[in-house]
Protein backbone atom coordinates (compact mmCIF):
# COMPACT_ATOMS: atom_id res chain seq x y z
CA UNK A 1 0.00 0.00 0.00
CA UNK A 2 2.69 2.52 0.81
CA UNK A 3 4.28 1.81 -2.76
CA UNK A 4 1.96 4.97 -4.24
CA UNK A 5 3.85 8.23 -4.99
CA UNK A 6 4.24 10.99 -2.66
CA UNK A 7 0.96 13.56 -2.97
CA UNK A 8 -1.36 9.66 -3.75
CA UNK A 9 -4.19 9.81 -1.90
CA UNK A 10 -5.72 6.86 0.31
CA UNK A 11 -9.37 6.03 0.81
CA UNK A 12 -11.38 4.32 2.22
CA UNK A 13 -15.22 3.30 3.03
CA UNK A 14 -17.07 4.54 5.43
CA UNK A 15 -17.94 0.60 6.22
CA UNK A 16 -14.26 0.19 6.68
CA UNK A 17 -13.95 3.14 8.92
CA UNK A 18 -11.41 2.18 12.16
CA UNK A 19 -11.27 3.68 15.37
CA UNK A 20 -7.85 4.24 16.69
CA UNK A 21 -6.64 2.53 19.86
CA UNK A 22 -7.11 5.17 23.00
CA UNK A 23 -3.39 6.73 23.14
CA UNK A 24 -1.34 8.95 21.64
CA UNK A 25 2.32 7.86 20.74
CA UNK A 26 4.07 11.83 19.69
CA UNK A 27 3.48 14.91 20.79
CA UNK A 28 5.00 17.21 17.64
CA UNK A 29 5.33 20.75 18.22
CA UNK A 30 6.14 23.18 15.62
CA UNK A 31 8.54 25.76 16.70
CA UNK A 32 10.84 28.95 14.84
CA UNK A 33 14.11 27.17 15.45
CA UNK A 34 14.71 23.44 15.75
CA UNK A 35 18.11 23.80 17.73
CA UNK A 36 17.17 26.43 19.63
CA UNK A 37 13.61 24.50 20.97
CA UNK A 38 16.13 21.42 21.34
CA UNK A 39 18.60 23.25 23.46
CA UNK A 40 15.78 24.99 25.34
CA UNK A 41 14.68 21.12 26.47
CA UNK A 42 17.87 19.90 27.06
CA UNK A 43 18.82 22.91 29.37
CA UNK A 44 15.73 21.59 31.43
CA UNK A 45 17.72 17.96 31.65
CA UNK A 46 15.88 15.92 28.84
CA UNK A 47 17.96 13.76 27.10
CA UNK A 48 17.18 13.85 22.93
CA UNK A 49 16.60 10.61 21.28
CA UNK A 50 20.28 10.16 18.97
CA UNK A 51 17.42 8.43 16.68
CA UNK A 52 16.12 12.11 15.28
CA UNK A 53 18.10 14.82 13.12
CA UNK A 54 18.46 18.55 12.41
CA UNK A 55 15.21 18.89 11.45
CA UNK A 56 13.33 16.99 13.73
CA UNK A 57 14.38 16.40 17.54
CA UNK A 58 12.99 13.92 19.79
CA UNK A 59 12.67 13.41 23.08
CA UNK A 60 11.33 10.33 25.22
CA UNK A 61 8.91 10.57 27.55
CA UNK A 62 8.23 6.97 28.46
CA UNK A 63 7.20 5.10 25.61
CA UNK A 64 5.83 8.78 24.44
CA UNK A 65 7.62 11.00 22.26
CA UNK A 66 8.03 15.44 22.47
CA UNK A 67 8.89 15.98 18.96
CA UNK A 68 10.34 19.15 17.29
CA UNK A 69 10.20 20.40 13.54
CA UNK A 70 9.81 23.69 12.32
CA UNK A 71 6.44 25.57 11.99
CA UNK A 72 6.96 25.63 8.20
CA UNK A 73 7.71 22.08 7.66
CA UNK A 74 4.81 21.40 9.90
CA UNK A 75 1.82 23.32 8.36
CA UNK A 76 3.38 22.11 4.74
CA UNK A 77 2.80 18.55 5.85
CA UNK A 78 -0.65 19.42 7.16
CA UNK A 79 -1.48 21.33 4.29
CA UNK A 80 -1.69 24.91 5.65
CA UNK A 81 -0.52 27.83 3.71
CA UNK A 82 0.75 29.45 6.77
CA UNK A 83 2.75 28.47 9.36
CA UNK A 84 1.42 31.39 11.90
CA UNK A 85 -1.56 31.43 13.81
CA UNK A 86 -3.35 34.30 15.96
CA UNK A 87 -4.94 33.94 19.42
CA UNK A 88 -5.20 31.68 22.01
CA UNK A 89 -4.44 27.90 20.71
CA UNK A 90 -6.44 26.14 23.49
CA UNK A 91 -3.36 23.81 24.18
CA UNK A 92 -1.35 22.96 27.36
CA UNK A 93 1.16 20.37 28.40
CA UNK A 94 1.29 19.24 31.68
CA UNK A 95 3.88 17.99 33.69
CA UNK A 96 2.57 16.23 37.17
CA UNK A 97 4.81 17.14 39.74
CA UNK A 98 5.84 14.85 42.66
CA UNK A 99 5.12 16.91 45.34
CA UNK A 100 3.93 21.01 46.10
CA UNK A 101 7.04 22.04 46.60
CA UNK A 102 8.28 21.31 43.11
CA UNK A 103 6.24 23.02 41.03
CA UNK A 104 8.15 26.56 41.56
CA UNK A 105 11.32 24.85 41.15
CA UNK A 106 10.27 23.46 37.88
CA UNK A 107 9.11 26.74 36.98
CA UNK A 108 12.22 28.33 37.74
CA UNK A 109 14.38 25.27 35.23
CA UNK A 110 11.87 26.45 32.70
CA UNK A 111 12.63 30.26 33.12
CA UNK A 112 16.24 29.33 33.60
CA UNK A 113 16.55 27.37 30.37
CA UNK A 114 15.01 30.51 28.48
CA UNK A 115 11.46 29.91 28.77
CA UNK A 116 8.78 32.62 29.63
CA UNK A 117 6.54 32.42 33.48
CA UNK A 118 2.95 32.91 32.44
CA UNK A 119 1.63 32.16 35.97
CA UNK A 120 4.31 31.69 38.89
CA UNK A 121 3.16 28.57 41.30
CA UNK A 122 0.07 29.50 42.60
CA UNK A 123 -2.56 27.69 45.12
CA UNK A 124 -5.22 26.34 43.50
CA UNK A 125 -8.53 24.71 44.57
CA UNK A 126 -6.75 21.18 43.44
CA UNK A 127 -3.09 21.70 44.75
CA UNK A 128 -0.53 24.25 43.31
CA UNK A 129 0.54 24.64 39.76
CA UNK A 130 1.94 27.61 37.73
CA UNK A 131 2.49 27.86 33.66
CA UNK A 132 5.61 28.66 31.13
CA UNK A 133 5.76 28.72 27.97
CA UNK A 134 8.90 27.62 26.10
CA UNK A 135 10.53 29.96 23.68
CA UNK A 136 8.09 28.93 20.93
CA UNK A 137 5.43 30.08 22.85
CA UNK A 138 4.03 26.42 23.78
CA UNK A 139 2.21 26.24 26.93
CA UNK A 140 3.21 23.93 30.05
CA UNK A 141 1.09 23.79 33.39
CA UNK A 142 3.32 22.01 36.25
CA UNK A 143 0.66 20.86 38.50
CA UNK A 144 0.79 19.02 41.76
CA UNK A 145 -2.41 17.45 43.03
CA UNK A 146 -2.79 15.50 45.82
CA UNK A 147 -5.55 13.64 43.36
CA UNK A 148 -3.50 11.71 40.90
CA UNK A 149 -2.10 8.74 41.17
CA UNK A 150 1.09 6.97 39.75
CA UNK A 151 2.79 3.85 39.50
CA UNK A 152 6.44 3.45 40.94
CA UNK A 153 7.63 4.93 37.68
CA UNK A 154 5.79 7.40 37.97
CA UNK A 155 3.54 7.07 35.18
CA UNK A 156 -0.27 8.64 35.73
CA UNK A 157 -2.75 5.59 36.71
CA UNK A 158 -5.32 7.24 34.82
CA UNK A 159 -8.35 5.17 36.28
CA UNK A 160 -7.53 6.23 39.75
CA UNK A 161 -7.60 8.92 42.15
CA UNK A 162 -6.62 9.26 45.70
CA UNK A 163 -9.50 9.88 47.69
Amino acid sequence: MLEQPVGHVFEAALRDALPPRQRLHLILLGVDSVARSTAFYEALGWARSPTGNDGFAKFDLGGHALCLISREALAQDAGFDSPRGTGFSGVALIYLAKSADEVPRILAKAVNAGGRLVKPATRTQWGVAGYFTDPDGHLFEVDYEDAWVFDDGHRLVVDKVNA
